[in-house]
């Protein structure tokens, strides 16, 4: 509702909640549609599914209730579906500060949207749409590319979709949303084997997906040389522990001038202080990527299962929207 280019319609899906939830909502209920499923479905693709039926508008912009969207956000996503050939666009996901995990949360949005998300872009290969900050034009996704359930990850299976059937997806910087990350490792693990285990699962499902060789090489890095790289963080020091600890100081390095230009772009000096966490965060990384290899690939235990991690007050100061214009 502080949209500087307010929404047309905003369509909230109560869950079949058993806590306060709708109380809360019906506060807004004159500014927003309430619907609440039958029952609880206890997964996020469900009551996205159910709410998507109340939608009326040409484009619809996914968000979670965890998360904030820029005041600016709808207005550059309507800039950017000018154009008839962007199918959908992928918004930049920031983390809200909480402690060193979202810190180092922070430092990872950083660098994958400002360098490898940008790399995707350039080869029009998007990899996921955020399912926090995505935006899709309605008619193609109701008719061409709709829910499965089959997967942890619904947004990394929409965006799969979009390139098999060769829809443009964008990625803008500028369309900004501030999310709710885990801020206990026990959270942060079951968040990660549900991004690792629903990747691997997207992968099985959409093998053939890549129509390019910068797609091929897209998926190759993050799954082939992910995989080898996860297997060498525990591998390598059973071989040789004198060349494992200069790697680990070359890696802090890296790591740290990657901290240093992520707490200057994104204004927060706990990103600088978290690269000790954050090395210790990408050895229980590898051992999830990999566990989840194990088990989904190999035992082929797929896995459905929806964790859902515990959350927070946070409290945003939002500035009053001055616009006269009505949409």
């Amino acid at each position: 509702m502080q949209q500087t280019r307010p929404a047309d319609e905003i369509v909230v899906v109560n869950d079949s909640s058993t806590d306060k939830t709708l109380d809360v909502l019906k506060k807004y209920e004159k500014n927003i549609i309430i619907v609440t499923t039958p029952k609880n479905t206890g997964n996020k693709s469900y009551a996205q599914e159910y709410g998507l039926q109340f939608v009326t508008g040409d484009v619809f912009i996914t968000t979670d209730g965890d998360t904030i969207l820029d005041s600016d956000f709808i207005k550059i996503i309507e800039q950017e579906m000018q154009n008839d050939h962007i199918a959908a666009v992928a918004g930049y996901v920031k983390s809200l500060r909480r402690n060193w995990i979202t810190a180092c949360r922070a430092l990872d949005y950083t660098v994958s949207q400002n360098i490898d998300k940008l790399a995707q872009d350039y080869l029009n290969f998007i990899f996921v749409i955020p399912g926090a900050a995505g935006a899709f034009r309605t008619d193609i996704f109701k008719n061409k590319i709709n829910f499965d359930h089959d997967t942890l990850t619904e947004d990394l299976d929409f965006t799969y979709r979009l390139h098999e059937i060769r829809h443009k997806i964008k990625f803008n910087r500028n369309a900004i949303c501030y999310t709710q990350d885990p801020t206990t490792l026990k959270s942060y693990i079951n968040q990660m084997r549900r991004w690792f285990g629903g990747g691997w699962q997207n992968l099985n499902k959409h093998f053939k997906v890549p129509n390019s060789p910068g797609m091929a090489l897209e998926l190759s890095l993050i799954y082939v040389e992910g995989l080898v790289y996860s297997m060498l963080m525990f591998v390598l020091p059973l071989i040789n522990l004198y060349l494992t600890m200069w790697l680990l100081l070359a890696y802090f390095f890296i790591i740290l001038g990657l901290a240093i230009f992520s707490s200057i772009k994104e204004r927060r000096l706990d990103i600088l202080f978290c690269v000790p966490e954050y090395i210790f965060l990408k050895y229980v990384n590898a051992w999830i990527f990999a566990e989840q290899f194990f088990y989904e690939i190999i035992l082929k235990k797929k896995s459905l299962v929806w964790f859902k991690p515990s959350r927070w007050e946070a409290n945003i100061p939002v500035a009053p929207v001055k616009t006269s214009e009505k949409i």
